[in-house]
């Protein structure tokens, strides 16, 4: 079986399938959360300090998803990261989704029905042939929760710009190992703790440079201020004139955390994480005598007995619509398929 090194850089307790859910830290975040912990302990650790490691990450973050750090802002859970975009929605406007699409995505859109606009769910395959002129705005994950289906990009992607329709790109469960062409979308999102390898509390959202002013910066505090240090106190209002007006003050601890994450995922590479990534995931398939997938992310009927099974082997997966969810990252090995594969066989409905 090919050596994968990079698999060396983490320490589960049996075989990890889960990064959909939640990604593991790697040898380089462990050390440098650990370090940051003990310096904080001694007090030799400054806000100011952290300015460099947040910087770092969005640059790292934005290199990796293929935009410019100028349009990329920090933050933290999705949901709070879409609240602004929402905000934006015109009134009475209708804002198209996927059927089953994960909450933080569709939730802050249904909070703005109160003003009238109207959020219409209809199957992800029928996303570009949805899109009307009533439509404002599409909100969707690049590749589902749920299933790891995959977005058909370039098609939602014609059918906006022929009726002016703006996107929104939730990348949470593709970036990191799904390379994403993102010309000419209007937002994008990005949870940094499942495939991006980061503790919970790093996010990412984009807003296109003709969309920056239109947006309303509701969420600002002093970090969105072009100068931060000179932003803590008293008015008038002063944000940056990039993306980083929506910048949300970052709990240090986890971008430390994020920076070695960010370093690793960069080293090795999108497309070698991208062929790494499906190409277990079809070892994964093909093992079980079906076809091949397109995503990172498989999702199986499994019976209660192969459930069981599943735990007893201490192989960690997640439970998602009523079936088995299973994803294959950079801490999987082939032999950690091979084995999953032979303890699943008989056990699919």
């Amino acid at each position: 079986m090919n050596h994968w090194p990079w698999a060396e850089q983490f320490v589960p307790d049996g075989i990890y399938l889960n990064a959909a859910s939640m990604g593991l830290p790697s040898r380089g975040t462990r050390e440098a959360m650990t370090a940051h912990l003990d310096a904080w302990a001694a007090g030799r650790v400054q806000p100011q300090d952290l300015d460099a490691v947040v910087a770092r990450c969005r640059d790292l973050y934005a290199a990796l998803v293929g935009l410019d750090p100028s349009a990329v802002a920090v933050g933290s859970q999705a949901s709070a990261m879409v609240a602004p975009v929402a905000a934006w929605v015109p009134n009475g406007a209708e804002v198209l989704v996927a059927e089953g699409e994960f909450t933080s995505v569709t939730f802050p859109f249904f909070a703005q029905q109160g003003r009238g606009v109207r959020v219409r769910e209809v199957p992800l395959a029928h996303l570009p042939t949805a899109v009307g002129p009533q439509t404002a705005l599409v909100a969707v994950s690049m590749v589902q929760s749920a299933d790891g289906a995959v977005l058909d990009l370039s098609a939602l992607r014609a059918a906006c710009r022929a009726h002016g329709t703006e996107i929104l790109l939730d990348l949470t469960q593709s970036a990191g190992w799904l390379p994403t062409d993102l010309d000419g979308v209007a937002f994008t999102v990005c949870a940094g703790y499942k495939w991006l390898l980061a503790p919970r509390g790093t996010g990412y959202l984009s807003v296109r440079e003709d969309l920056l002013d239109a947006v309303v910066a509701s969420q600002a505090g002093w970090y969105a201020g072009e100068d931060r240090w000179s932003s803590i106190y008293g008015g008038p209002l002063r944000l940056a004139s990039s993306a980083r007006r929506f910048d949300v003050s970052p709990a240090w601890p986890v971008w430390v955390g994020a920076e070695p994450a960010l370093e690793l995922l960069t080293e090795i590479g999108p497309a070698a994480l991208h062929a790494h990534a499906v190409g277990l995931a079809n070892r994964f398939t093909t093992g079980l005598g079906l076809g091949e997938t397109a995503s990172a992310i498989v999702s199986l009927p499994v019976s209660e007995r192969g459930r069981a099974a599943l735990t007893d082997a201490g192989i960690v997966t997640a439970g998602r619509a009523g079936r088995v969810r299973f994803s294959f990252h950079v801490h999987t090995t082939a032999e950690d398929v091979e084995r999953a594969v032979a303890v699943l066989r008989g056990h699919l409905e």
